[in-house]
């Protein structure tokens, strides 16, 4: 019988109410009863119960340290494996995950957006939908997946792009993998994925990167901030398609040059980053060494450039082939 391991992290879908809010607290078996799931043997790990939004890189890291153990475990092997998680910080989860994934077997994510104690929850459909997935023989080879909401969605390029909905996900830098409905798990598409990168290591916890988003008279005290508070990387959301302005240049060309890693993105959901216009623009920026990225959004090149700084690399290793090769799939 198929094998598949559900791990528990908490999120909304083990939260219900409190009388300070809304709390995770449930079990994963706890979670399971709640599921609809047939002619799959599962077994549960409790790895923590905390709401997404509190999580650090330490919490990923352990995550994917859980996701490991099990894929190399030899007695009672794994045919696929679970995670629920809270859908604040999912979308950064999951790019961990597949950005270090070396296994045919499935990796998928799941969550809800209604606490488990409600009484439409979506959970536990969402739940049974992730088990079917990682079960199936037709999702292997695809990486890491994030279920919900019916939709079976790739790692990378998938946000969070609603506060409430039930479809709360989408993928904005290509097509969703395929959908999950009571009949059948359908694969339509094949992520294109680069080569995995090294598991991430301890050093992951304390690697500094700052996401600082651009706007209308945004000068450079938020950049300059983050360095002195230790950052050893920065990702700017530009506007539009990604840019700045001679202020933030003016700062960018002195940090590059102080070795910081800086990498471009956009706060705009969908669309492609680069180096088009001048005074200011993405154009001054790339000029300064500053590689722009249109393969993941914000959220998640911040967790690749994290993942990079963390890891031992030789000299010939730089930003913008990192950036090529695992943010913008343009080498194999």
């Amino acid at each position: 019988m198929t094998r598949v391991v559900v791990i528990a992290t908490g999120g909304t879908i083990a939260s219900e109410s409190t009388g300070a809010g809304v709390v995770a607290t449930r079990t994963a078996a706890h979670l399971l009863d709640t599921a609809t799931i047939t002619g799959v043997q599962v077994e549960t790990i409790d790895l923590m119960t905390v709401g997404s939004y509190r999580m650090s890189l330490h919490h990923l890291r352990m995550v994917s340290d859980a996701v490991a153990d099990l894929l190399d475990r030899t007695d009672d092997p794994v045919d696929g494996i679970v995670i629920t998680h809270g859908t604040d910080t999912m979308e950064e989860t999951a790019i961990l995950l597949d950005l270090v994934h070396d296994d045919p077997r499935p990796v998928i994510l799941t969550g809800a957006q209604r606490a488990g104690d409600a009484g439409d929850g979506d959970g536990p459909r969402n739940l049974t939908d992730a088990v079917r997935v990682a079960a199936s023989p037709d999702t292997r080879d695809l990486g890491v997946l994030i279920v919900f909401g019916g939709r079976i969605l790739p790692a990378r390029g998938t946000r969070k792009v609603h506060t409430t909905a039930l479809d709360a996900f989408r993928c904005t830098t290509g097509s969703r993998v395929g959908d999950v409905t009571d009949r059948a798990v359908t694969v339509a598409a094949v992520p294109r994925r680069p080569k995995p990168l090294p598991r991430p290591t301890a050093d992951l916890d304390h690697t500094r990167v700052d996401l600082v988003e651009t706007y209308p008279g945004a000068d450079d005290t938020l950049i300059r901030a983050a360095v002195k508070a230790g950052a050893t990387g920065i990702v700017i959301a530009g506007t539009g398609i990604g840019n700045a302005n001679p202020t933030i240049v003016q700062t960018v060309n002195e940090l590059v040059h102080n070795g910081i890693a800086v990498v471009l993105s956009t706060r705009v959901p969908e669309g492609p980053v680069c180096g088009v216009y001048g005074n200011g623009g993405g154009a001054d920026l790339v000029a300064a060494g500053v590689p722009a990225a249109s393969g993941l959004p914000a959220t998640q090149l911040r967790i690749l450039l994290a993942l990079w700084l963390s890891q031992s690399r030789n000299e010939s290793q730089s930003i913008t082939s990192m950036i090529d090769t695992h943010a913008d799939n343009k080498e194999d």
